[in-house]
């Protein structure tokens, strides 16, 4: 699959709730809720996990209540990446950094939990990298 960013720079194509991967492993759900509950402090029941990316007009995301894509949708902009404002209050409050989880822990983060409930939501280097790109 290609890379998908969100509008906040989230990985949408190695998130395990993203439509495409929930379809070819239903499993996953009970293991991302744990996962998000131990990384994150936030539990979505399992059943209720599936998300179709904030791409489409449709917008059928688990965080409904997001500030980002408005605010990126109104800018006409791709992601934040392109945002004159960047790094505003919203997407400050949105910003993941392994380093900043990680720290939270006495123990280190195994490479399988940061790749299944991290890494899809690092956007602070994803978008980062973006900017450094010629022509953004």
């Amino acid at each position: 699959m290609e890379e998908i960013f969100s509008r906040c720079g989230f990985r949408c194509d190695l998130c395990l709730a993203y439509r495409p991967n929930i379809e070819s492993y239903p499993e996953n759900r009970q293991l991302l809720s744990d996962g998000w509950f131990r990384y994150f402090g936030f539990r979505i029941p399992p059943e209720d996990i599936h998300c179709e990316g904030c791409l489409n007009n449709q917008c059928i995301t688990l965080d409904q209540e997001c500030t980002v894509r408005p605010c990126v949708v109104t800018h006409g902009i791709e992601n934040c990446a392109g945002c004159e404002d960047y790094t505003c209050e919203k997407l400050k409050e949105r910003l993941v950094s392994f380093e900043a989880i990680q720290a939270r822990f006495a123990e280190p983060i195994s490479v399988e939990d940061r790749n299944r409930f991290i890494r899809p939501y690092e956007n602070k280097d994803c978008l980062e990298s973006i900017r450094q790109q010629p022509g953004k």
